[in-house]
């Protein structure tokens, strides 16, 4: 069922016989060297012993530090793994659950109090205390260190947090935080002798494996903790090894040369070799407002009204994509019910692109469209897709394929000066199961991934984060609304599901947080209970 992908008339515009013919053969002779890549590195503690859980992931992790967890590549490997939080979010209900707190409660409109876990030590052998729990946070949030959890989850704002006993500690807030708790589930814990001058290569925690050794380039190896104080993982040792094509990961599962691989291409997954899950990824395509022609609505406007979403995520994305209306799918705190995916109007979209061009709008000059090569399956294909999509209104568009690293500069602050207009494909996911999350990074007129905004929109988010219930649920749902109306700074594209590389040999069922935190004490054997 996942094997294919139906063509339609859309895709056939995007390619050429040549560039068909061009791609097969690369894609065969990539697919036939699949397992002598895979086995080069598929000897010694990879192989196949039952007691080591093989994973491939698409990329190397830039880092292991748990100050940057929030980001996938690092916090698929170290999340609830090497290292744990206070408080863990159930990605299915969303309700936050007891983890390394016992506990906690809203002691004062800007305090909260929370109880840790007696009895934890960390992988060194050091007890943890309510004092190592003070000292994460301050590590994470308040130090020079610049951590990522810092921008994304506190918005570069400080907390006061002390421990006033072994098992008790306070974070006070500058103003209220009705969900400091959810806040908190982002904070990884560390040994209060970690540093704080240098962000660390090998972490340790508490959580259920220990780093046991990482070869760069080569591969990552975690080692049971014997002394976890929760339940035994099945797996005496995880060890992971990272492929770039997806096709080489399919094969690895195929081939029995890995348990579980991330991120698997449609073209490349079947029924024997893949799942697929809800990842709370939003694919959308964010228009510079600061440049000519995006700073102006109705270019922006048309440019919504001229996609065709469902072309797009039925060619390309087939079930793992759902045309999308805003930033957050359904199931996050601040989903709008009632915004639906724009349909394509193309002479609606041409009347504003008219209007604006005889407005003295430049609306020929050249818009670069940036994506970045593997951002999801057939990225390269949808940019085209955009492409002859905006060239319809006459609007002169050309593509930008890069690296991760190039594709960064475009999406944070600072933004790159002199690169004329930029339309950015992005793909977004709120993990958290907050709004408030989407908007402090996205929609703000000064937000470290947004590159405009207004001031009635900055004071609809202030409003909405301040509150909390069902105030709050409405409250962003019309942030959104607001944002679509009067802003239109994102061309929603497809709510994304994702594939995930699963063996017969392995049972696990991923949820919306696998992309980011692959939870390994939660794969077993497949004779344990079977898949």
């Amino acid at each position: 069922m996942l094997s294919s992908v139906r063509r339609t008339p859309l895709l056939s515009v995007l390619s050429t016989p040549s560039r068909t013919v061009a791609f097969a053969a690369a894609a065969a002779l990539l697919f036939t060297s699949a397992c002598t890549v895979a086995n080069s590195d598929a000897g010694g503690d990879i192989a196949a012993d039952g007691n080591t859980l093989r994973i491939v992931l698409d990329q190397e992790p830039p880092t292991l530090e748990p100050c940057e967890s929030s980001l996938a590549s690092t916090g698929v490997v170290v999340r609830s793994n090497v290292t744990e939080p206070l408080v863990e979010r159930d990605p299915d209900s969303g309700e936050l659950q007891p983890l390394l707190a016992t506990g906690w409660r809203q002691t004062a409109p800007t305090t909260w109090t929370f109880d840790t876990r007696p009895g934890v030590t960390f992988q060194n052998g050091q007890k943890f205390t309510a004092e190592d729990a003070a000292f994460s946070i301050d590590r994470a949030v308040n130090s020079d260190l610049a951590c990522n959890v810092d921008g994304y989850v506190f918005d570069d704002s400080g907390v006061d947090v002390r421990a006033t006993s072994d098992t008790s500690l306070t974070v006070t807030t500058a103003k209220p935080d009705p969900i400091l708790p959810l806040r908190m589930s982002f904070i990884e814990i560390v040994p209060r002798t970690t540093s704080t001058e240098a962000k660390v290569r090998k972490p340790v925690g508490t959580g259920p494996y220990a780093i046991g050794g990482w070869q760069t380039g080569v591969s990552i190896t975690l080692d049971r903790n014997d002394t976890y104080w929760g339940k035994a993982p099945a797996f005496a040792r995880a060890r992971y090894v990272w492929r770039s094509e997806p096709s080489v990961r399919a094969a690895m599962i195929t081939k029995g040369e890995a348990d579980l691989a991330t991120a698997l291409d449609p073209k490349d997954a079947t029924e024997e070799n893949s799942v697929a899950y809800p990842n709370n990824e939003t694919t959308a395509l964010r228009l510079d407002g600061r440049e000519a022609p995006l700073d102006d609505i109705r270019v922006r406007k048309a440019i919504d009204l001229v996609i065709d979403r469902r072309s797009i995520s039925e060619t390309l994305f087939g079930e793992l994509g759902e045309p999308a209306a805003q930033l957050v799918p359904k199931g996050v705190v601040g989903f709008n019910d009632d915004l639906t995916p724009t349909e394509p109007d193309e002479k609606a979209a041409r009347a504003l692109v008219k209007a604006a061009a005889a407005d003295g709008v430049p609306v020929d000059r050249k818009i670069t469209l940036v994506a970045r090569n593997g951002q999801f399956p057939r990225v390269a294909e949808t940019a085209e897709a955009l492409q002859y999509q905006m060239a319809k209104l006459g609007l002169n568009v050309k593509i930008l394929m890069t690296d991760t690293a190039a594709h960064l500069q475009y999406q944070l602050r600072p933004l790159p000066e002199n690169v004329g207009p930029i339309a950015l494909l992005i793909m977004h996911g709120n993990q958290a199961g907050d709004a408030a999350f989407t908007a402090s990074q996205y929609l703000l007129g000064t937000s470290p991934q947004s590159t405009f905004g207004t001031a009635e929109l900055d004071r609809r988010v202030a409003a909405a984060t301040a509150l909390s219930g069902e105030k709050r649920q409405k409250a962003f749902a019309e942030v959104f609304a607001y944002q679509n109306k009067a802003v239109a700074q994102y061309v929603h594209l497809a709510h994304m599901r994702g594939l995930l590389g699963l063996s017969s040999s392995v049972r696990y069922t991923p949820n919306s947080a696998t992309g980011d935190e692959l939870r390994l004490a939660a794969v077993g054997h497949a004779e344990e209970k079977g898949r």
